[in-house]
């Protein structure tokens, strides 16, 4: 995926530093929904000389050119996931932060229905479930 961010960014007229790279590839590698600092820490490994400045700036240049996209999940630090391909809801589990991607067909046909009896035509959404296991939750 890395080339894939890195040949987008070509595509649209960005030039890819070295560091921009190592960026990207921290950033398809992740699977975790990374804050800055997390993407920060996981990129000095790679490269020491990259500052937290740098990875704010790249990311904001990312969410600017429609690679990645920033979701806060209830109020926390953003975070950053490539924008899929194929459209994906979260939910997010309150004790760890852990968040879980997912599809259900049922929830996508409701959303369009309660659009259309409102009188609109559903363009686009976005749903954050929040939850604790239920083994946790007492």
């Amino acid at each position: 995926m890395a080339q894939t961010i890195e040949k987008i960014c070509v595509d649209k007229g960005l030039r890819m530093t070295g560091q921009r790279r190592t960026i990207a590839k921290v950033i398809s590698e992740s699977n975790d929904h990374p804050d800055v600092e997390k993407l920060h820490e996981r990129a000095i490994t790679i490269d020491p000389e990259i500052s937290i400045a740098t990875v704010y700036r790249t990311v904001r240049l990312f969410q600017d050119a429609g690679i990645i996209s920033s979701s806060d999940f209830g109020g926390t630090r953003a975070r950053y996931e490539i924008i899929p391909e194929e459209h994906h809801d979260h939910l997010i589990n309150l004790k760890t932060g852990q968040v879980i991607e997912f599809r259900d067909e049922e929830i996508e046909e409701l959303q369009k229905i309660i659009a259309d009896k409102l009188g609109y035509k559903l363009v686009d959404h976005r749903l954050e479930l929040y939850g604790v296991p239920k083994d946790q939750d007492k």
